[in-house]
């Protein structure tokens, strides 16, 4: 019998769990386990209307145990807090109870990220003056306040709102041009925009940059860019933006901030939603002899090391260079995937102001593509678990992306951008230029794509619980 631990159940851990259950079924007596800390699954790219005042946060949610129980997965609901690679056991820290030894053969690493609100002084709800759509309880925290400030405008007020990263080396910059687009939009329809000013700041190299280098869309013999879309949008929603910036603190009413050229300002709001940078979830990595292995097995910022070509420059980085398997190189059995995997490094650009600054924007690995590397990482455990050895690839300088952002969440008057990019790394090898598929990319804006936004909230949600032919939808 074969004991495969999985950490998290987010995207990358749900679908890893589901996929390496059905991978199993009828082959053996094999036992799968679950951790994560939370009941739920949660359907993350939906809190931006749950941080809107659009949606409430149990129709993001799915409960856990019922579909472990169908599907005979163990379920414990606790955190990771040390995994000891030689003796193959994690140790988990229980909501209830003491600290449990759990023992495996294999172990997919899927815990997602820590919020770092610490990095930047100020930053986070919990200790700062900035709101977070990155958890449901700081979706819905954020929605709270967002309702005072539209009680404060009905009055007549008007107000500053800043939205964007909060640090230099933040990832996700396209959820928050969901988040500022779905404001404006939620302004006008109250009536209220006229009364606020609202503005972009982020770590990007460009507006529209979004972490992965852009894309480029052809149209017959004309070309177009994310930045020409992200440009076009704030004009016409009338947002002022600083790109290549960094937060470097934040107080009650107002941020320091420091753009690439090392010039430093105030920027002054009433209300401010400002994406974290993320790390690597608090877990020792434990030899055999009570040594930190955390340093050989993590990158610095702490996610788990697999099968990619670490240590280079950033010019050094082919599309080789990026994890198949997402095996760990140093102990087979170990995996990771979603957020919790280290990648070999940044897709856009990285800069550093003349004051030693970084402001570079980290690679996304959340959503669909969480989803990729998940089911690659469960399938390779099943080839193990087999006698076999692992191949199934899901590198992201081979596999396509799509992203649809949500600008207004209606089903009569909704717009969203349909992106879709091949591959989702840009791969010069195969693709010499521009290092994509031009003939399949793609972005689309308007109704539809607010259908299909809403279509795929229902339909992951359907997926990942489980329900009957979840195996049929992509």
């Amino acid at each position: 019998m074969s004991r495969t631990v999985i950490l998290g159940a987010g995207f990358a851990g749900q679908y890893a769990a589901l996929v390496l259950q059905h991978a199993l079924k009828g082959k053996g007596d094999h036992k799968i386990t679950v951790v994560n800390p939370f009941p739920k699954f949660t359907y993350i790219p939906s809190l931006i209307w749950v941080a809107t005042d659009q949606l409430p946060v149990d129709k993001t949610q799915i409960d856990l145990a019922p579909v472990y129980r169908r599907l005979g997965i163990d379920f414990i609901q606790g955190t990771a807090t040390e995994i000891h690679p030689d003796d193959d056991f994690v140790m988990v820290r229980t909501t209830e109870g003491p600290d449990e030894r759990v023992d495996y053969d294999y172990l997919i690493n899927a815990t997602g990220p820590q919020l770092n609100f610490d990095a930047t002084p100020g930053l986070g709800p919990d200790k700062g003056y900035t709101h977070s759509i990155c958890s449901p309880p700081h979706a819905e925290a954020t929605a709270q306040r967002y309702r005072e400030l539209v009680e404060r405008l009905e009055t007549g007020d008007r107000a500053r709102i800043v939205v964007g990263t909060g640090h230099g080396d933040c990832t996700c910059q396209g959820a928050g041009f969901e988040y500022i687009s779905l404001l404006h939009n939620d302004l006008v329809d109250r009536g209220l925009r006229d009364q606020v000013e609202l503005r972009w700041v982020s770590n990007e190299p460009c507006p529209g940059d979004f972490g992965i280098d852009g894309f480029e869309v052809r149209r017959g013999s004309m070309m177009f860019t994310s930045e020409d879309m992200a440009r076009a949008v704030f004009r016409d929603y009338d947002i002022a933006w600083d790109t290549r910036t960094a937060v470097h603190a934040v107080e009650p009413d107002r941020m320091h901030i420091e753009n690439a050229e090392g010039e430093y300002r105030e920027l002054p709001f009433d209300f401010a939603m400002l994406i974290p940078p993320f790390k690597g979830k608090p877990i020792r990595y434990v030899g055999r002899d009570g040594r930190d292995l955390g340093g050989e097995l993590t990158n610095k910022a702490g996610f788990l090391k697999v099968d990619a070509g670490y240590g280079k420059c950033y010019e050094e980085i082919t599309a080789d260079d990026w994890p198949r398997t997402y095996q760990n190189q140093t102990y087979p059995n170990l995996f990771a995937a979603g957020i919790a995997f280290a990648p070999p490094g940044c897709m856009s650009k990285p800069c550093a102001s003349p004051n030693g600054t970084s402001i570079s924007p980290s690679i996304p690995r959340t959503g669909y593509t969480s989803e990729l590397t998940g089911k690659a990482a469960a399938l390779n455990v099943a080839e193990l678990i087999q006698g076999r050895e692992p191949c199934h690839s899901a590198s992201l300088a081979e596999t396509a992306g799509m992203c649809i952002a949500s600008m207004k969440n209606s089903w009569t008057r909704g717009t969203a951008a349909v992106i879709g990019i091949h591959p989702i790394v840009r791969n010069n090898g195969l693709y010499p230029g521009h290092g994509r598929n031009l003939d399949n990319s793609a972005v689309e804006m308007g109704l539809a794509g607010a259908w299909l936004k809403k279509g795929l909230h229902y339909a992951f949600l359907y997926k990942l619980g489980a329900k009957p032919l979840w195996r049929h939808i992509p």
